[in-house]
């Protein structure tokens, strides 16, 4: 990937992270945290989760390996949830929006929480770091559906049709 590329592809990544948030705000706080069987427990928690992976990778390229990741029970309503989502997307934006094609392919040396020491490229972490988001978006999407609230789509080629229409306006 080139660098304007791994841009557009955070640009994505911070535009679905915001539909998946608009969409779980008509949820009561009952519904919010309501254990429903997922990989996370909860809307909340499969959100915290997805924002706290982005925190700890760009801490990791950053040269930080963070020992644990933040406590979702201190995450109990949408509004600090959206606000830490925009805190840690407004970082990767800046993040990326300074990288070099160099920088992309550099190895990074970083700890895992669980296996110990590992090593990728930069460019292969970013990617990994959408992808996890859009999983776990997914995730939510299904949970929305089954506390019979209306889930929303966040898939790229959504991103790539909205903004080709926003640029026609």
């Amino acid at each position: 990937m080139n660098p304007a590329e791994m841009r557009e592809l955070f640009a994505f990544n911070a535009w679905a992270n915001r539909r998946i948030l608009g969409a779980v705000e008509p949820l009561s706080a009952e519904q919010f945290t309501k254990a429903l069987g997922s990989s996370f427990s909860s809307v909340r928690d499969t959100l915290v989760h997805i924002w706290a992976v982005e925190w700890i990778w760009l801490e990791r390229l950053q040269g930080r390996s963070p020992t644990s990741f933040p406590d979702a029970q201190e995450h109990v309503d949408l509004v600090g949830m959206r606000q830490r989502t925009a805190d840690i997307e407004n970082n990767w934006l800046d993040y990326v929006s300074r990288l070099d094609e160099r920088e992309l392919d550099e190895e990074v040396d970083y700890q895992t929480l669980s296996f110990g020491a590992s090593r990728n490229p930069r460019w292969q972490i970013m990617q990994h770091v959408v992808n996890h988001g859009t999983y776990h978006r997914g995730q939510v999407t299904t949970m929305l559906r089954q506390l019979g609230a209306q889930g929303v789509g966040t898939d790229l080629i959504s991103f790539y049709r909205e903004r080709k229409a926003a640029a026609k306006a």
